[in-house]
């Protein structure tokens, strides 16, 4: 595992306050996430960086050495992201944007807002709707880009695949199933209450397709046209769901919901970005697609989304390296 700029930069927190706690507080994140950067950081360098006084933290020889270096890199990353937004802010221009609810409500905004940071002058306007309707829009030429859970199959779509998502079994704390470490389809699928998505949504048509075998002995008691409306049904004990893993990386993180990856059944899935086979790219519509492409070099998505900094600093990296390419 590599260094990593947040690494730097909470070791330099931590060195100016000199102890986790202000560091934490000055950086805006966890005393845990403080303390695990900065123990991830000393074992990769192969020993510590700080003498342990009480409730402080000192430089030890090997930090002040350190300090400096910090210091200069993390300064040289804000030149470059600097003087490549200068460089970039003459791209202009629309794009209009629809994707399904999972992929508009807890992926794209966190790129449409890296994207305009670097590019404030294109205007970016994006619809949120499920699959079957997003996939019509870009048919009809109202949309030119569409970001979808399910696979295109009208004759005028072209799609690309974007990355790998993982679709989950979701339970409420007090559920019997929350206790099990996975959900196996052989023992747990029957007698059980389930929340679905509506008609037409990727997920619900992923999820009816890889179950098909084991749909039986289930209970729909509900449709929702959500997933914050399906999550919150979940909590309150109606049933189980099933949902992208990286729409409740917070849930599950927080404790409101049990998320259980299935045995038995495969249920990854690819996303897909669809354009009208006879639609002209503009300047700013291929750039923004470079630039989602970020997405697919991450090695774990629902790290990145759970942690706005990391999949931010990944934004920032790739975009530069493709700049000076």
């Amino acid at each position: 595992m590599s260094i990593t700029l947040r690494q730097l930069e909470i070791f330099i927190a931590v060195a100016e306050t000199a102890q986790v706690t202000k560091a934490s507080k000055k950086l805006f994140v966890t005393q845990s996430a403080v303390s695990m950067a900065l123990a991830e950081l000393e074992n990769q360098l192969g020993g510590s960086l700080f003498d342990r006084h009480g409730r402080s933290l000192l430089l030890n020889a090997r930090g002040r050495y350190l300090l400096p270096l910090a210091k200069d890199i993390t300064a040289q990353v804000g030149n470059v992201e600097t003087i490549m937004s200068e460089r970039n802010d003459k791209l202009s221009g629309h794009i209009e944007i629809i994707a399904s609810l999972s992929l508009g409500n807890y992926i794209l905004p966190y790129l449409i807002g890296a994207f305009k940071r670097i590019h404030p002058k294109v205007h970016v306007n994006m619809l949120v709707y499920n699959t079957q309707y997003a996939e019509r829009m870009v048919v009809d030429g109202a949309m030119d880009l569409g970001f979808v859970e399910g696979q295109a199959h009208h004759e005028d779509i072209v799609a690309k695949p974007w990355f790998k998502d993982e679709l989950v079994v979701l339970a409420g704390p007090s559920d019997p199933i929350a206790h099990n470490k996975v959900f196996d389809v052989n023992t747990d699928m029957k007698n059980t209450k389930w929340v679905m998505r509506e008609e037409g949504s990727g997920t619900a048509s992923v999820f009816r397709e890889r179950m098909k075998d084991y749909l039986d002995g289930i209970h729909v008691v509900m449709e929702m046209g959500h997933p914050e409306a399906v999550k919150r049904a979940v909590e309150s004990g109606v049933g189980l769901a099933c949902l992208s893993a990286l729409t409740v990386c917070r849930e599950v993180e927080n404790g409101w919901i049990k998320s259980l990856d299935v045995k038995g059944v495969d249920m990854s899935r690819q996303l897909w970005v669809i354009n009208r086979r006879d639609k002209i790219m503009t300047e700013a519509m291929q750039e923004f697609l470079d630039f989602c492409d970020v997405m697919s070099t991450c090695d774990d998505e629902r790290v990145c989304l759970s942690s706005p900094w990391k999949l931010q600093s990944l934004l920032a990296r790739q975009s530069n390296r493709k700049r000076i390419h």
